[in-house]
Order: C-alpha cells, then sequence, then structure tokens
C-alpha cells in the first residue's frame, strides 16, 4: 500500500463535499458548523493540493467544473465509508452512557411514549435521550435518530426491524360532538358527519373508504399535519376521528363510533441501524421499548 499516495486532508475534502450537497458556502459552512471564509480556504486547500479546479463562479453561484464533479462521486464514496466507521466505532462501545435519539410519531411522541421514560431512565440513569417527533420517516443511517417507531417496515438491509405489536384503531367522537350531531348507528350514516384528519387526507380517504364509509373531501373541512392537534380538535367537539385505541383510552370524554365495527389493525416495527444494536445502550433502550410497547400496544 503505497501511503503516500494521498495527498490532500480528509476536512478539506468534507468542506468541498459539503458545498456540493449543500448548493454553496455559505449553506455548507452552515451544515459543518463553521464559517464561510474557513470553508473557502478548506475548499481552496484541496484544489491546491491536487492542483486542479473544482468550482467556477458564474455570476453569484458556484458550478462544478468537469473535474470537480467527477471528484464529488469519490469524495461521497469517502464519507460514506467514514460513516460506516462511525456507526461500526459507536456500536462497539459497552458503556452504558452517552445520548439516545429515539423517533416517533407525534401522537406516539406525545402520548405513549412518555410512561416508558420513567423505566428507561432508572435502567440507564446516565443516558441522555432525545425524543424527536416526526411524522415523517427519519434517515437512522444518517444518524438522524438511532431508534425509531414507525408503522411501516424499512427496507434499507443495514436496518433491524422488530415487529412489537399490532395495534388497533377506531373512530372517535367527543360525548358533546354525538350529543348534538347524534350517533351514527351504521356505516352508511357516517357521511354526514364532520371528520377531523392528520397527514393526507386523500390517502386517509384511499384507506378508509374501501370499508363502505362514502366519505369525500367534504367531510374532511378541519384537520393539522400534527396528529396531536387534530385530536385535541376532536376532543373539543369538532368532528370524528380515527385513532389507536391505546391513546383514546386516555380520554373518559371521547365515545368510540361505531362500537361493532372491526377495529382498523396496524403494526408498530421498532428499528435500529444493524451496528448501533451491538452497543449496550442502543440494545438496553431498543429492548425496553420492545417490552413496552408489546404490553402497552397489542399482543405483536
Amino acid at each position: 500500500m503505497n501511503w503516500n499516495s494521498v495527498s490532500f486532508d480528509w476536512n478539506q475534502a468534507r468542506a468541498f463535499l459539503a458545498t456540493v450537497e449543500e448548493g454553496s458556502l455559505s449553506a455548507g459552512a452552515r451544515a459543518l458548523g463553521v464559517t464561510q471564509p474557513t470553508l473557502g480556504r478548506q475548499v481552496a486547500a484541496l484544489e491546491a493540493a491536487l492542483d486542479v479546479v473544482l468550482f467556477e463562479r458564474v455570476g453569484k453561484s458556484l458550478v462544478l467544473t468537469p473535474s470537480g464533479l467527477e471528484l464529488a462521486d469519490h469524495v461521497r464514496v469517502m464519507f460514506e465509508a467514514a460513516s460506516r466507521v462511525s456507526l461500526t466505532a459507536s456500536g462497539q462501545s459497552q458503556a452504558i452512557d452517552g445520548k439516545v435519539r429515539i423517533t416517533a410519531s407525534d401522537v406516539m411522541s406525545a402520548l405513549i411514549l412518555p410512561p416508558v421514560m420513567a423505566q428507561l431512565r432508572t435502567r440507564a440513569p446516565l443516558v441522555d435521550f432525545e425524543i424527536v417527533a416526526a411524522n415523517d420517516i427519519r434517515d437512522l443511517q444518517s444518524r438522524e435518530a438511532d431508534i425509531a417507531i414507525r408503522h411501516v417496515r424499512p427496507e434499507q438491509p443495514d436496518l433491524i426491524a422488530k415487529l412489537v405489536a399490532d395495534a388497533t384503531a377506531h373512530f372517535y367522537g367527543s360525548s358533546s360532538y354525538l350529543d348534538r350531531r347524534g350517533r351514527p348507528a351504521a356505516i352508511s350514516e357516517m357521511k354526514a358527519h364532520d371528520f377531523i384528519g392528520f397527514g393526507d387526507n386523500a390517502r386517509m380517504l384511499e384507506l378508509l373508504n374501501p370499508y363502505g364509509l362514502g366519505l369525500t373531501e367534504e367531510n374532511y373541512r378541519l384537520g393539522s399535519e400534527s396528529a396531536v392537534v387534530a385530536w385535541e380538535m376532536a376532543k373539543s367537539g369538532l368532528g370524528i376521528i380515527i385513532m389507536s385505541d391505546e391513546v383514546a383510552a386516555m380520554s373518559p370524554e371521547m365515545e368510540r363510533v361505531l362500537p361493532q365495527m372491526d377495529p382498523f389493525v396496524f403494526p408498530v416495527w421498532l428499528t435500529a441501524h444493524r451496528e448501533l444494536h451491538t452497543s449496550r445502550r442502543i440494545r438496553l433502550v431498543f429492548d425496553l421499548l420492545g417490552e413496552f410497547l408489546k404490553g402497552a400496544m397489542g399482543k405483536g
């Protein structure tokens, strides 16, 4: 192996890649947490070390040269390899301390997870926990989170996924709303009611209408991207909402609509990166979450 064949500094290559991926020196500097002049000097140092021109300035924009475009592909491969090294190293940590980021939907984060945090704090008092409440699927491979709780199984081969529960959901409405608008006795009566949506209403209609509900966009005049906000609207008497039975059980003012209707069943998947799952702290949190969610949300 020719150790003298590498003639540049990795930090310079990282500065170059950040500029490419973020689109400008200023954006790249923000992403790396450095000043723009510092980033500019690192990119210039890489150009000097390699004796190539990586960017051309066109107006106020930086444009990759052919050499820069080719080099960017190689540096991306280097970055992915460096990321795998970091993941492997953190996975080998046997200390039950450090930080663990858990990402879950806003409903799960706000209403289901808090009770388990007391157990986790007792079992791992030196671990710092961060709950990332997000309804989009966070990328575990880029370390936006260490553990994810989701309702779809991840497809990436580097991720470990465990089905911990098959949870159930029904339609719910507040007693005040149902007293005012009436309690539907059959599925055909549902289309006369107001519904509260969260997320994509069109997708919600695709999932619900095969059950014979006959709902349209007209039924969904109120909603929010946040399921927590939508749930609070329903609790305030503004309409009917679909919600997990575990969450609904916490609110006695909410009544199950069409109690004779079969439940909607949805999976609860617990996911971690394959290498991170060898870390004692990640494994401890992963296993405790699995036990808790299995007991709280279904038989799994």
